[in-house]
């Protein structure tokens, strides 16, 4: 049985910051478009929280193939967005087999990280313009 969340969250993980941000009074947004890419045909990508200084926050308790790929073609795609991960076990390795782990995956690949919850120099940024100009057009169509 799939445990239940509230407000439209799928993990613990999204529910758990989402409280987090609203118990500091930190405005942010939780899914609030989508993003198209490219692998072949068009897909799209709905962040998790997109704070208004224009940073985006996925979480992820898993990692899989699939999501890397995704993350690396939106990079590709709209480089102006600035995507940051918060990741439940950032030690975690990407396969059995595999000495890289979630953490060394995303510094590698150019992403910054966090460990269960979004850090507060992150909600303390300055507004990211490239971004938050990136994001606008987006919900513009």
């Amino acid at each position: 049985m799939r445990p239940r969340f509230t407000a439209g969250f799928r993990s613990g993980l999204e529910e758990a910051l989402a409280a987090e941000l609203k118990a500091a009074g930190v405005p942010f947004d939780f899914e609030p478009f989508r993003i198209p890419y490219l692998p072949t045909k068009v897909k799209h990508y709905t962040p998790d929280f997109v704070l208004t200084n224009g940073i985006i926050v996925e979480t992820k308790g898993y990692f899989v193939s699939a999501d890397r790929s995704k993350h690396l073609l939106i990079k590709q795609q709209h480089p102006d967005l600035d995507i940051r991960f918060v990741f439940a076990r950032p030690s975690n390795r990407l396969g059995k087999k595999s000495q890289t782990t979630y953490a060394l995956w995303a510094e590698s690949k150019g992403f910054k990280w966090a460990e269960k919850r979004i850090p507060t120099s992150w909600i303390k940024e300055p507004l990211n313009l490239k971004s938050h100009r990136a994001i606008r057009h987006l919900l513009e169509g």
